[in-house]
Protein backbone atom coordinates (compact mmCIF):
# COMPACT_ATOMS: atom_id res chain seq x y z
CA UNK A 1 0.00 0.00 0.00
CA UNK A 2 1.21 3.39 -0.96
CA UNK A 3 1.80 6.49 1.25
CA UNK A 4 0.19 9.75 -0.70
CA UNK A 5 -0.37 13.18 0.78
CA UNK A 6 0.57 14.23 4.36
CA UNK A 7 -3.30 14.81 6.22
CA UNK A 8 -1.97 15.60 9.28
CA UNK A 9 1.02 16.04 11.52
CA UNK A 10 1.04 16.69 15.27
CA UNK A 11 3.75 16.59 18.02
CA UNK A 12 4.61 12.97 17.35
CA UNK A 13 3.35 11.44 14.32
CA UNK A 14 2.38 12.59 10.82
CA UNK A 15 -0.89 11.43 9.14
CA UNK A 16 -0.82 9.77 5.25
CA UNK A 17 -3.49 9.56 2.92
CA UNK A 18 -3.10 5.67 1.22
CA UNK A 19 -4.49 4.36 -1.63
CA UNK A 20 -7.32 2.99 0.68
CA UNK A 21 -9.93 6.28 1.32
CA UNK A 22 -10.62 4.50 4.65
CA UNK A 23 -7.47 3.87 5.68
CA UNK A 24 -4.19 6.12 6.95
CA UNK A 25 -1.11 5.45 7.63
CA UNK A 26 0.62 6.80 10.96
CA UNK A 27 4.87 8.03 11.09
CA UNK A 28 6.00 8.45 14.52
CA UNK A 29 8.58 10.75 14.71
CA UNK A 30 11.00 11.19 17.57
CA UNK A 31 10.37 14.89 18.35
CA UNK A 32 9.56 15.18 22.19
CA UNK A 33 7.81 18.25 23.63
CA UNK A 34 5.99 19.37 26.53
CA UNK A 35 4.19 22.15 28.15
CA UNK A 36 2.07 22.51 24.92
CA UNK A 37 4.90 22.29 22.51
CA UNK A 38 7.06 25.11 24.38
CA UNK A 39 9.55 22.87 25.28
CA UNK A 40 10.80 20.66 22.21
CA UNK A 41 13.82 17.97 21.89
CA UNK A 42 14.59 14.58 20.48
CA UNK A 43 14.12 11.49 22.22
CA UNK A 44 16.40 9.08 20.08
CA UNK A 45 14.41 6.07 18.35
CA UNK A 46 11.50 7.30 20.76
CA UNK A 47 9.19 7.03 17.76
CA UNK A 48 10.25 3.67 17.22
CA UNK A 49 9.66 2.57 20.83
CA UNK A 50 6.35 4.37 20.88
CA UNK A 51 4.97 2.67 17.60
CA UNK A 52 5.83 -0.86 18.70
CA UNK A 53 4.73 -0.38 22.81
CA UNK A 54 1.43 0.97 21.38
CA UNK A 55 1.01 -1.73 18.88
CA UNK A 56 1.48 -4.39 21.35
CA UNK A 57 -0.82 -2.90 23.68
CA UNK A 58 -3.54 -2.55 21.16
CA UNK A 59 -3.59 -5.59 20.23
CA UNK A 60 -3.75 -6.80 23.97
CA UNK A 61 -6.54 -4.49 24.16
CA UNK A 62 -8.52 -5.96 21.50
CA UNK A 63 -8.04 -9.28 22.58
CA UNK A 64 -9.86 -7.95 25.48
CA UNK A 65 -12.61 -6.86 24.06
CA UNK A 66 -11.43 -2.92 23.10
CA UNK A 67 -11.57 -2.06 19.48
CA UNK A 68 -8.83 0.12 18.70
CA UNK A 69 -8.07 1.89 14.73
CA UNK A 70 -5.11 -0.55 14.30
CA UNK A 71 -4.66 -2.26 11.31
CA UNK A 72 -1.46 -3.38 11.17
CA UNK A 73 2.35 -2.36 12.37
CA UNK A 74 3.87 -1.60 8.76
CA UNK A 75 7.67 -0.85 9.67
CA UNK A 76 9.75 0.61 12.73
CA UNK A 77 7.75 3.62 12.52
CA UNK A 78 4.76 3.27 10.44
CA UNK A 79 1.28 1.83 11.25
CA UNK A 80 -1.46 1.37 9.22
CA UNK A 81 -5.00 2.45 11.01
CA UNK A 82 -8.74 2.91 9.87
CA UNK A 83 -9.80 6.42 9.15
CA UNK A 84 -11.61 7.86 12.09
CA UNK A 85 -14.03 11.08 12.67
CA UNK A 86 -11.90 11.91 15.82
CA UNK A 87 -13.52 13.36 18.88
CA UNK A 88 -11.99 16.38 19.85
CA UNK A 89 -11.56 15.11 23.46
CA UNK A 90 -8.67 13.88 25.22
CA UNK A 91 -9.97 11.26 28.20
CA UNK A 92 -7.45 11.23 31.19
CA UNK A 93 -7.63 8.08 33.63
CA UNK A 94 -5.74 9.07 36.73
CA UNK A 95 -4.54 6.18 39.13
CA UNK A 96 -2.33 7.99 41.37
CA UNK A 97 -1.93 11.78 42.58
CA UNK A 98 0.51 12.93 40.17
CA UNK A 99 1.16 16.06 37.69
CA UNK A 100 -1.31 18.30 36.39
CA UNK A 101 -3.50 17.13 39.69
CA UNK A 102 -1.27 17.28 41.97
CA UNK A 103 0.01 20.71 40.93
CA UNK A 104 -4.22 21.83 40.95
CA UNK A 105 -5.05 20.17 44.35
CA UNK A 106 -2.21 21.20 45.87
CA UNK A 107 -0.96 17.77 47.13
CA UNK A 108 2.78 15.71 46.85
CA UNK A 109 2.30 13.13 44.20
CA UNK A 110 2.52 9.45 44.81
CA UNK A 111 -0.80 8.96 46.85
CA UNK A 112 -3.31 6.29 45.28
CA UNK A 113 -6.75 7.41 44.90
CA UNK A 114 -9.89 5.66 46.53
CA UNK A 115 -11.10 4.62 42.90
CA UNK A 116 -10.51 5.89 39.26
CA UNK A 117 -10.72 9.88 38.12
CA UNK A 118 -11.84 10.44 34.70
CA UNK A 119 -10.91 14.15 33.20
CA UNK A 120 -12.35 15.54 29.67
CA UNK A 121 -9.98 17.99 28.10
CA UNK A 122 -10.30 20.18 24.98
CA UNK A 123 -7.70 19.03 22.19
CA UNK A 124 -6.08 22.34 21.25
CA UNK A 125 -2.64 23.14 22.05
CA UNK A 126 -2.96 26.81 21.26
CA UNK A 127 -5.99 27.09 24.54
CA UNK A 128 -3.59 24.95 26.72
CA UNK A 129 -6.02 21.80 26.39
CA UNK A 130 -8.52 23.47 28.75
CA UNK A 131 -10.69 20.83 30.80
CA UNK A 132 -13.92 20.50 30.30
CA UNK A 133 -17.11 18.28 30.94
CA UNK A 134 -19.85 16.40 29.48
CA UNK A 135 -21.95 19.41 29.42
CA UNK A 136 -19.52 21.07 26.84
CA UNK A 137 -19.15 17.79 24.74
CA UNK A 138 -22.71 17.88 24.58
CA UNK A 139 -23.37 21.42 23.59
CA UNK A 140 -20.73 21.75 21.48
CA UNK A 141 -21.61 18.51 19.43
CA UNK A 142 -18.44 17.01 19.37
CA UNK A 143 -20.22 14.11 20.77
CA UNK A 144 -23.43 12.55 21.42
CA UNK A 145 -24.70 11.20 25.16
CA UNK A 146 -23.88 7.57 23.82
CA UNK A 147 -20.60 8.63 22.82
CA UNK A 148 -19.58 10.23 26.07
CA UNK A 149 -20.70 7.53 27.87
CA UNK A 150 -18.84 4.54 25.79
CA UNK A 151 -15.69 6.90 25.72
CA UNK A 152 -15.96 6.80 29.71
CA UNK A 153 -16.57 3.16 29.61
CA UNK A 154 -13.80 2.29 27.83
CA UNK A 155 -11.66 4.27 29.32
CA UNK A 156 -12.31 2.63 32.52
CA UNK A 157 -11.72 -1.22 30.75
CA UNK A 158 -8.75 0.33 29.32
CA UNK A 159 -7.40 1.01 32.79
CA UNK A 160 -8.32 -2.39 34.07
CA UNK A 161 -6.81 -4.22 31.44
CA UNK A 162 -3.41 -1.98 31.21
CA UNK A 163 -3.06 -2.18 35.45
CA UNK A 164 -2.81 -5.40 35.44
CA UNK A 165 -0.87 -6.15 32.78
CA UNK A 166 1.82 -3.13 33.94
CA UNK A 167 1.48 -4.28 37.29
CA UNK A 168 2.66 -7.96 36.09
CA UNK A 169 5.80 -6.03 34.28
CA UNK A 170 6.74 -4.63 37.48
CA UNK A 171 5.43 -1.31 36.65
CA UNK A 172 2.80 1.05 38.11
CA UNK A 173 -0.09 2.76 36.14
CA UNK A 174 -0.13 5.91 37.58
CA UNK A 175 -2.63 7.36 34.76
CA UNK A 176 -2.70 8.19 31.01
CA UNK A 177 -4.55 9.40 27.96
CA UNK A 178 -6.55 8.07 25.46
CA UNK A 179 -8.54 9.59 22.44
CA UNK A 180 -11.12 8.13 20.52
CA UNK A 181 -12.89 8.56 16.92
CA UNK A 182 -15.85 6.83 15.22
CA UNK A 183 -15.51 4.70 12.33
CA UNK A 184 -19.33 3.67 10.80
CA UNK A 185 -20.73 4.93 13.99
CA UNK A 186 -18.47 2.61 16.25
CA UNK A 187 -16.18 4.39 19.10
CA UNK A 188 -13.00 3.18 18.25
CA UNK A 189 -9.54 3.61 20.51
CA UNK A 190 -7.29 5.61 18.49
CA UNK A 191 -3.78 7.72 18.58
CA UNK A 192 -1.31 5.78 20.98
CA UNK A 193 -0.60 4.57 24.00
CA UNK A 194 3.12 5.07 25.07
CA UNK A 195 5.60 5.97 27.91
CA UNK A 196 4.77 9.58 25.85
CA UNK A 197 0.54 9.35 27.00
CA UNK A 198 1.00 7.31 30.12
CA UNK A 199 2.96 8.06 33.30
CA UNK A 200 4.87 4.90 34.45
CA UNK A 201 6.88 4.05 37.56
CA UNK A 202 8.80 1.31 38.51
CA UNK A 203 6.94 -0.83 41.14
CA UNK A 204 10.12 -0.92 43.43
CA UNK A 205 11.94 2.10 42.60
CA UNK A 206 9.45 4.63 42.08
CA UNK A 207 11.47 6.04 39.08
CA UNK A 208 10.06 7.54 36.41
CA UNK A 209 9.99 5.83 33.04
CA UNK A 210 7.64 7.94 30.72
CA UNK A 211 7.88 11.34 29.21
CA UNK A 212 7.95 13.14 32.58
CA UNK A 213 12.24 12.53 32.49
CA UNK A 214 12.03 14.80 29.65
CA UNK A 215 9.51 17.48 31.09
CA UNK A 216 11.49 17.93 34.75
CA UNK A 217 14.78 17.36 32.72
CA UNK A 218 15.58 14.59 34.33
CA UNK A 219 17.97 12.44 31.81
CA UNK A 220 17.88 9.18 31.06
CA UNK A 221 14.88 9.48 28.58
CA UNK A 222 16.12 7.00 25.51
CA UNK A 223 16.29 4.46 28.43
CA UNK A 224 13.26 4.88 29.86
CA UNK A 225 11.60 4.34 26.86
CA UNK A 226 13.54 1.67 26.13
CA UNK A 227 12.84 -0.38 29.54
CA UNK A 228 9.77 -0.17 28.59
CA UNK A 229 9.90 -1.31 25.30
CA UNK A 230 11.62 -4.16 26.43
CA UNK A 231 9.78 -5.37 29.70
CA UNK A 232 6.57 -5.15 27.49
CA UNK A 233 7.93 -7.25 24.79
CA UNK A 234 9.20 -9.57 27.35
CA UNK A 235 5.60 -10.07 28.15
CA UNK A 236 3.66 -10.00 24.45
CA UNK A 237 6.56 -10.16 21.96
Amino acid sequence: MERGELLYEGKAKQIFATDNPNLVQMYYKDEATAFDGTKKGIIKDKGVVNNRVSCLLYQLLARNGVPTHLVEQLDERNVLVKKMKMIPVEVVVRNIIAGNLAKRLGMEEGSPLNSPIIELYYKDDDLHDPMINEYHIRAMGWANDSEIEEIKKKGLQVNDLLCQFFDSIGIILVDFKLEFGIVDGQVLLGDEISPDSCRLWDKVSLEKLDKDRFRRNLGQEEEAYQEVARRIEGALG
